[in-house]
């Protein structure tokens, strides 16, 4: 790849405290950076101080360190600001991470020479209506999802484009996948996998019951509107966050977003069906073997 991109100047290395060695990574990622002549800062992901540093736009580039729920994270924080995201994996999947752990230290000259290309992923923006009030609003990188709540009962979902119904369905509940998202929840529920450059919304039933069981994708610009009726509890969950609760009649509205995620990637853009077969044919949560030690 010829240098195509302005090289980063400042730089911040965050790493989610939880994951063991991360903030450790993080301090020599940032160590090696500064000794190329780089303005670099490093910590947690959660530290309050660098968080509102990112919000001002302080950076060039944020560099998360960790798995799938880091770049997730990472990019929450990152994409309202338009400042790029790199991921390296030091969690357990990395759908998302560009670089394993054993690649920065040989891949990060790259990125300081602008060997690099973004790559513009899309996001979406919901807005949650209960009781008839919009309270609350997300930006989405991921997925939405109207689900049941603990009542191991199946809910009634509608959803809607531009006023007309285009689906309804007897379930557990209803994702709303961006092309990032297809690769997550919605890929587990048995939808289709999307590339990362499509900016397509995809619609994806849970269990459904003596209903449509085929993912619906729609075009980018269409505005979706998932209303549940239930006569128990309901949720509605942006990226896996904290769920809402739903009453009967609630909708979440769903709308592409003005922002985008932009991520850098140093390989081609085939890379994505490449990782794909490797971490399907290798899932690492599914090789872990108990009573059985293999070298």
């Amino acid at each position: 790849m010829t240098p195509t991109c302005a090289p980063p100047e400042r730089i911040a290395v965050l790493a989610r405290p939880e994951i063991p060695e991360g903030l450790d990574v993080a301090r020599r990622v940032a160590g090696f950076l500064a000794a190329e002549g780089v303005s670099t800062v490093h910590g947690s992901l959660y530290d309050p101080d660098l968080r509102k540093a990112v919000e001002q736009r302080n950076f060039d580039l944020l560099i998360a360190l960790g798995g799938d729920g880091t770049i997730l994270r990472a990019g929450h924080l990152c994409a309202p600001v338009d400042t790029p995201l790199l991921g390296i994996n030091i969690g357990h999947f990395g759908f998302l991470v560009e670089l394993r752990r054993e690649e920065w230290q040989d891949t990060l000259p790259r990125l300081l020479q602008g060997d690099f290309r973004y790559e513009e992923r899309m996001m979406l923006f919901a807005r949650c209506i209960r009781e008839g009030q919009e309270e609350t609003t997300f930006d989405v990188i991921n997925d939405v999802v109207v689900a049941r709540g603990q009542y191991v009962r199946p809910i009634e979902v509608e959803a809607t484009l531009d006023g007309a119904c285009i689906a309804r369905y007897i379930a557990d509940g209803l994702i709303a996948a961006t092309a990032t998202g297809s690769t997550a929840y919605a890929l587990a529920a048995g939808g289709p996998i999307l590339p990362p450059e499509l900016r397509n919304i995809l619609l994806m039933p849970v269990a459904p019951h003596l209903s449509v069981d085929r993912a619906i994708v729609l075009s980018e610009g269409a505005p979706i509107c998932i209303r549940v009726q239930t006569k128990h509890e309901a949720v509605v969950s942006v990226d896996g966050h904290e769920p809402l609760p739903f009453a009967s009649g609630d909708s979440v509205q769903i709308t592409a977003n003005q922002k985008s995620l932009h991520m850098v990637r140093f390989q081609d853009p085939g890379y994505f069906y490449r990782n794909l077969t490797a971490y399907m044919e290798h899932n690492p949560l599914i090789n872990i073997k108990t009573n059985d030690r293999t070298t």
